[in-house]
């Protein structure tokens, strides 16, 4: 068989993955915190159609004979840019600022981390929680769930630029809870798994997860209450993205058919 239906085939196949990369960019153009991906490539095996001399002496050429076998995935990589900041009315919506991800509690009690910072009060056993839309709780710089205290509204709540959660009295008088939501930083944040629901899982590539109220060395975020992140999808480079991903498609394909056709000449040469 001709190297080069594989060869196409493997460029087809590999195209095809980053217009699902690409679609699923657009799907999410308006999820809060979405962070656009991009598909990366690497070639395979190289074949060697001749050895390295063609001399008696044994001298090696100065360009080696290669034939490429085609291409294939070799990663999903996230790039994670600042979303434009988009003003909401909800005062449970909040939007960070730098490199920071907030951190949510699963159902299974393992710990998640988001940049999708549209919360809401929830009304639980423990009292009234602030938690992401699926219900799990927001956790602070320790740990510990925000609970709003006996006697104060979820309204009076009241989280600054640099995290700090506290609660406005009846008087007015702005009274600090001593807690401080909790954000934190990765290595290497590409290497994070991507769940459903925004929620992203810490992996041995991503790293530790480093909180930022803890380690000084790290440049911190800020936090707007009443502002979402927006997606940074680029519409227009996606769209041009997604016309190079098909015409490469195409041309892919259209190595297939020449390919064939040449098969087919070369079993018709005894007729």
């Amino acid at each position: 068989m001709m190297r080069s239906l594989w060869t196409a085939a493997s460029g087809m196949i590999a195209q095809q993955t980053n217009v699902d990369s690409i679609s699923n960019n657009l799907a999410n153009v308006n999820t809060t915190g979405y962070k656009t991906q991009r598909t990366e490539f690497k070639s395979l095996l190289y074949q060697n159609l001749q050895t390295r001399t063609t001399t008696a002496n044994g001298e090696e050429k100065p360009v080696p004979a290669q034939v490429g076998l085609g291409t294939r995935v070799a990663a999903t990589n996230t790039i994670y840019t600042q979303g434009a900041l988009q003003a909401s009315e909800n005062v449970t919506d909040f939007a960070i600022d730098g490199s920071g991800f907030f951190s949510v509690r699963g159902e299974d009690g393992n710990i998640y981390y988001t940049r999708n910072g549209s919360f809401t009060w929830a009304v639980g056993v423990n009292g009234t929680t602030l938690c992401n839309s699926n219900g799990y709780p927001v956790l602070d710089s320790q740990g510990n769930e925000i609970i709003v205290p006996n006697g104060v509204t979820s309204e009076s709540m009241m989280i600054s630029s640099d995290g700090t959660i506290g609660y406005k009295a009846q008087d007015g008088n702005y009274i600090p809870l001593n807690q401080t939501i909790g954000l934190y930083q990765f290595t290497n944040p590409a290497g994070l798994e991507k769940m459903s629901n925004s929620l992203l899982a810490e992996t041995a590539a991503s790293g530790p997860a480093m909180n930022e109220a803890l380690q000084a060395n790290l440049t911190r975020s800020n936090v707007y209450q009443g502002y979402l992140e927006g997606s940074n999808v680029q519409v227009a480079d996606e769209m041009v993205n997604l016309i190079i991903a098909q015409r490469a498609y195409e041309l892919n394909s259209k190595a297939i058919q020449a390919s064939d056709d040449m098969l087919q000449q070369a079993n018709q040469l005894r007729r």
